[in-house]
């Protein structure tokens, strides 16, 4: 009998290094879905999805090249809970099925989903573990104002909307903490990993 992968939620804060840490799963052959990039691609060009949001909120939430506005589609939610309810209606169960699908095709002994909102999403109790990669927030400040050219002010306004550490580490069945530099985080992503492919279930 073919044991089937399972699946382990791989999130973190702003600058915590969750991408460079999947990147290094990848690297090791784990199958990998980014939430991010599905929630993209349900809204492309040519997906049901986009059709529905143009014929919902009309033509002026289209670039000239036929892509979603993102923006613009922000500013009409932004101000208006019930279309941003319908919004949600719209693109979750899209994006869970893709989710799903992505999934399912994994060859590797277990597959992660990264998900910025795995917690908050409940997208958690899904997963049959749960890693959060775990950094001091003044070093999430700094590597988000290097990355994304951002002042300190408008990183300190995302962490204060996004979930409080205390409450993601709550849910974590392993914490990464990547205070360090790029060779550290690789060797702990090689410790992980190791440990994971003892693993039945995602359960020792």
């Amino acid at each position: 009998m073919v044991l089937k992968p399972w699946v382990l939620g791989l999130t973190g804060g702003i600058g915590s290094g969750k991408s460079a840490a999947a990147e290094n799963f990848s690297e090791l052959g784990v199958h990998l879905v980014d939430a991010d990039q599905v929630a993209r691609w349900v809204v492309e060009p040519g997906q049901p999805a986009l059709e529905r949001i143009v014929e919902h909120f009309g033509r002026e939430v289209l670039l000239a090249s036929g892509a979603l506005d993102r923006g613009a589609l922000r500013a009409r939610i932004f101000q208006d809970a019930e279309q941003r309810k319908w919004l949600e209606g719209l693109l979750h169960p899209l994006i869970r099925e893709e989710i799903g699908h992505s999934l399912a095709l994994a060859q590797s002994p277990y597959a992660i989903l990264v998900s910025p909102l795995l917690i908050e999403s409940g997208q958690y109790q899904r997963m049959q573990r749960v890693l959060v990669v775990d950094t001091p927030e003044s070093l999430q400040i700094q590597r988000a104002m290097a990355r994304d050219s951002a002042d300190e002010e408008q990183v300190r306004a995302i962490l204060k909307i996004q979930m409080q550490r205390d409450e993601r580490l709550r849910h974590a069945d392993d914490v990464l903490v990547n205070d360090r530099d790029r060779s550290w985080l690789r060797q702990e992503v090689e410790r992980l990993h190791g440990f994971y492919l003892t693993l039945k279930g995602g359960r020792t």
